[in-house]
């Protein structure tokens, strides 16, 4: 049953995390392996979509669900050092955690791979959901009863929309403020750093 209790959602890659180094770093081990080319400056750009659709660009389709599985075996020894926690994000967590709530990570990423970036990081969140996109994350969302749900691509506000919770937008990944809005976003911040603030004065208000 839903809590009561503030619930904040968080995207990860891009959101919470700068992971386009690590992700590079596994994509061109990946296409060194393979012997396929991936352009990984093109990868990094548009981060947020399920690994499948992105190895769909460079693989045929009878190989992308093994390069999707080799992908994630390399991701813990190449991509978790090289990443960093984007601007604000642990104090955007704790902001929430301040209030009382619960801070939760919803993310299309392979959950185990997420939660290692969140313990190399130091970032706190309470709960962690993998392997959701778009409005697949309203699953997630309406499960633990967040209300706002704060992302950096069009995705991510269609999934808050989805789940009937606030979408708070940041244009800190491939969508830039124009795009987040058309999409439906209620708020979009500059990045993290404002998300403090602006939690203490909505739940005030």
């Amino acid at each position: 049953m839903p809590s009561h209790t503030l619930t904040v959602g968080f995207d990860l890659d891009m959101t919470l995390i700068d992971s386009r180094p690590g992700i590079k770093a596994a994509y061109e081990q990946l296409a060194t392996e393979t012997g396929v080319y991936i352009d990984t400056e093109l990868v990094v750009s548009r981060l947020g979509p399920p690994l499948e659709q992105e190895m769909a660009c460079w693989f045929p389709a009878d190989q992308v669900a093994a390069a999707g599985d080799r992908y994630r075996a390399i991701y813990p020894d190449t991509a978790i050092t090289p990443t960093t926690a984007m601007p604000g994000a642990r104090e955007s967590v704790e902001a929430v955690q301040a209030l009382g709530g619960r801070a939760m990570v919803v993310t299309a990423k392979y959950e185990p791979n997420a939660k290692l970036h969140l313990a190399h990081l130091s970032i706190g969140a309470d709960l962690l959901i993998g392997g959701l996109w778009a409005e697949g994350k309203a699953e997630a969302l309406l499960e633990h009863g967040a209300r706002i749900y704060v992302g950096d691509h069009v995705g991510d506000v269609r999934g808050a929309r989805a789940a009937g919770a606030l979408s708070v937008a940041v244009p800190t990944g491939p969508c830039d403020e124009a795009e987040l809005r058309a999409a439906g976003a209620d708020v979009v911040l500059p990045d993290l750093t404002a998300f403090p603030e602006w939690l203490r004065t909505h739940t005030a208000g």
